[in-house]
């Protein structure tokens, strides 16, 4: 329950929010008209975002002026390691561009989960070369070193404001050009661009331009936390299940690929640590959908904590009841699990039950469907195949099932991002650009005490006790501050 030492003070907090979104709403509405009375210029950065998206294969962005005119939002780290007295280390191996120019293949735009942050993910090919003498390592553990990348994330908005002002793009399709030119956001040389030339550089304008769309979709969101939290339950337990069962490489390899900095999955993997920068602290708004059972996505347990917390794993042949029980070794032959005896001193939430019936399905304790249902809704007939032969006593090969957790593991990540990019980022994004809930999702808002009070079963953070919430439908959707530090002076990225 959520203590009402602060209720005063909160009610304050949410009186003063409820007044300041109309306000900010009226303002927002009356500054678009103005400023967007040219219906061609009615484009939001989202909507700019889909249609580089969808043409990335015809834009390569000059890479070097966003690195000159960038400002990071977040901590620097470096590469390399620290002593005890704070001296950088760096590691013997670097990489360097395997393309020598200012420009790179367009990036992927990513909305953050929670935040109105939007980033852009960029990725280089690049060649692994010995720092001392800038050899080229060609090949690592029997495998060619011909496909490696590195990934940067560049943040276009962060927490509702632009941080990216504009783009340096060329581009190779006159459609786009076409379509880029129409929504007015394309110019050459601080003019409107008029004419198609593909040796040509130009600017795609973000600064100035609303960041959701003027006229917002209606978007439903019952269910959706239900089914969000279904697959985190069942990611959780596949990414346990995978941790240490490599069957790709022999320890041989992997000794030379770690030696090397790349990981089993074939990425780089450079050690990385802060810089010493001057830091300050500043609130992040964070936007969270749940229920009325539970608050959000954060209050579930990982899976190798919750198979700690409820249940037993044990040797068959010698009884031996396992310390520190993970899921990477239940499918070893003479390992079995069983439920654990609940104790005095453990509450029971609402988080067990929604958790415990998906673990007592997928473990084998219990046939009741639930690991079927959620595997069927993103199509992962391997792995339903292999654990329902698995709970008809049949045997199962260790390795076949590995490949099968890979793929569903995923599958569970796609249908997961579309859910996010369709239905969550877009409400995220509008409240925290906006200030204000998209139309027809209006209600009043309500303190973490008056929330506890109709809904007991719900848990809260210290952050959360000084939020607001509101109940729209069967979700709940909480608006809370976090603290993140940030670098106080621009730095090089």
């Amino acid at each position: 329950m959520v203590k009402n030492s602060s209720k005063n003070a909160v009610t304050d907090l949410v009186e003063n929010q409820v007044a300041e979104n109309q306000v900010a709403e009226n303002q927002i509405a009356e500054n678009q008209v103005i400023k967007y009375q040219d219906k061609s210029l009615q484009i939001s950065i989202v909507e700019v975002m889909e249609i580089l998206e969808k043409y990335r294969e015809r834009i390569i962005l000059n890479i070097t002026k966003l690195r000159e005119d960038y400002c990071r939002q977040t901590v620097k780290r470096f590469i390399g390691y620290r002593d005890k007295d704070g001296n950088l280390t760096e590691p013997w191996l670097k990489t360097k561009p395997i393309d020598n120019s200012n420009y790179v293949d367009m990036g992927k735009f990513v909305i953050n989960h929670n935040t109105a942050t939007i980033n852009l993910l960029v990725e280089q090919r690049v060649h692994l070369i010995k720092a001392e003498d800038e050899t080229i390592a060609l090949e690592v553990a029997g495998l060619l070193l011909n496909d490696l990348k590195t990934f940067n994330n560049y943040t276009i908005v962060k927490n509702g404001q632009v941080n990216v002002r504009s783009l340096q793009v060329k581009i190779s399709s006159k459609k786009l050009f076409d379509l880029l030119q129409r929504k007015g956001v394309l110019k050459k040389d601080n003019l409107p661009a008029t004419t198609f030339d593909f040796d040509s550089e130009y600017t795609i304008k973000l600064d100035g331009l609303p960041i959701v769309p003027l006229k917002q979709k209606k978007r439903k969101i019952d269910g959706l936390f239900q089914r969000l939290a279904e697959i985190k339950v069942i990611s959780s337990i596949l990414s346990a299940c995978l941790k240490t069962n490599l069957d790709t490489f022999v320890p041989e390899q992997l000794t030379e690929l770690q030696k090397n900095y790349i990981s089993p999955n074939l990425y780089l993997n450079f050690p990385k640590t802060k810089s010493f920068e001057f830091l300050d602290i500043r609130k992040s708004q964070r936007i969270d959908i749940g229920s009325k059972e539970i608050l959000n996505l954060f209050k579930l347990y990982s899976a190798n904590k919750f198979l700690e917390r409820r249940y037993q794993v044990y040797n068959t042949e010698t009884g031996e009841i396992l310390s520190k029980p993970n899921f990477n070794i239940l499918f070893e032959n003479n390992i079995a699990c069983r439920q654990k005896s609940i104790s005095s001193r453990m509450k029971i939430t609402k988080v067990d039950d929604f958790m415990k019936p998906i673990f007592d399905d997928f473990i084998g304790i219990e046939d009741n469907g639930k690991t079927t249902a959620i595997l069927s809704k993103v199509g992962a007939k391997d792995l339903m195949r292999l654990l329902q032969k698995r709970n008809q006593g049949k045997s199962i090969d260790k390795q076949e099932i590995l490949v099968a957790m890979r793929k569903a593991q995923t599958q569970l990540k796609q249908y997961a991002e579309k859910i996010y990019r369709d239905k969550i980022s877009p409400l995220v994004l509008h409240v925290g650009s906006t200030g204000v809930l998209p139309k027809g999702m209006r209600t009043a808002a309500l303190t973490a005490t008056e929330l506890a009070t109709k809904y007991p079963d719900l848990q809260f953070s210290s952050a959360e006790k000084e939020g607001i919430f509101f109940e729209v439908g069967e979700s709940i959707i909480s608006i809370y501050n976090k603290d993140e530090y940030y670098p106080v002076k621009p730095v090089e990225v």
